[in-house]
């Protein structure tokens, strides 16, 4: 007996509009969530060149070394690049957009105890979609809360035209950019448990906390996706894909944002 896909509420369509986020709970069940652990399991005793370096007898000083993010998983898995075209998550972006979504980015986080967070920064900085935006559909694998690095989130900054970076603390922070929330907003924890989906648009200032305890991974499996109706989209995410695995190939945004040569070809998010 097949289950009905869900179907968002107008509330919740709502609240996305407004706040620029919204949770989803349970889209993925025990079973697939086991997969997608048994899948990266396997891939975190690889290398993967261009996909993911890890320095597998690394010191624990840095704990990103040994588990650094894996970009694109789906271009060399296939447990990815289905999970990537999840039917609830892209019946959800359907609603979301009010039209097809393609998906175009996958990365699986480990974020290990101990690890770095990710200053707060804007998707579409990066992937570029016109006309229209990215939305995220982030994936909690394990449970995500302020003590393991969880996902902070600035509600109503959908809204916020996209700006150029400044520089993140290297401290705090394993990516280069942070983008400073305005003053009226302020970045509040998104809470989630296993199998939760939060959703955001490309523009929601948006980041993680450090991982603060000694035996807490917090692993999230995250896709970027594009409107049916975008005609361009940075290089780096080409091809797109529809739901049933065939490609789509949009044009290259090749303006480099409004931010100047500098940020030409940023290291994507």
């Amino acid at each position: 007996m097949s289950t009905a896909l869900p179907v968002l509420t107008e509330e919740q369509k709502q609240f996305f509009e407004e706040q620029g986020y919204l949770i989803v709970k349970g889209l993925f069940n025990p079973e697939q969530l086991a997969e997608i652990e048994e899948t990266f399991e396997e891939v975190s005793h690889q290398t993967i060149p261009g996909y993911f370096e890890p320095k597998l007898d690394a010191d624990t000083s840095d704990p990103l070394t040994r588990y650094p993010r894996v970009m694109h998983p789906h271009r060399f898995n296939e447990t990815a690049k289905r999970y990537m075209l999840h039917d609830p998550v892209l019946a959800i972006l359907a609603d979301l957009y009010g039209e097809e979504a393609y998906a175009a980015q996958s990365m699986f986080y480990y974020k290990p105890p101990g690890s770095r967070g990710q200053a707060l920064h804007q998707d579409n900085f990066y992937l570029q979609v016109e006309p229209g935006n990215c939305i995220a559909a982030w994936t909690a694998i394990d449970a995500a809360d302020e003590e393991n690095g969880g996902l902070l989130v600035v509600p109503k900054t959908n809204d916020y035209e996209i700006v150029c970076p400044d520089i993140a603390d290297s401290k705090e922070s394993f990516t280069t950019h942070y983008v400073k929330p305005p003053k009226e907003e302020k970045a509040m924890p998104a809470i989630m448990d296993k199998g939760d989906v939060l959703f955001f648009n490309g523009n929601l200032i948006h980041g993680s906390y450090r991982n603060k305890t000694k035996d807490r991974f917090r692993r999230a499996f995250i896709c970027h996706y594009a409107n049916r109706s975008a005609t361009k989209i940075s290089q780096y995410y080409k091809p797109l894909y529809r739901s049933d695995g065939s490609e789509v190939i949009l044009e290259d945004n090749m303006d480099g944002g409004h931010c100047g040569v500098e940020f030409k070809n940023v290291y994507p998010h």
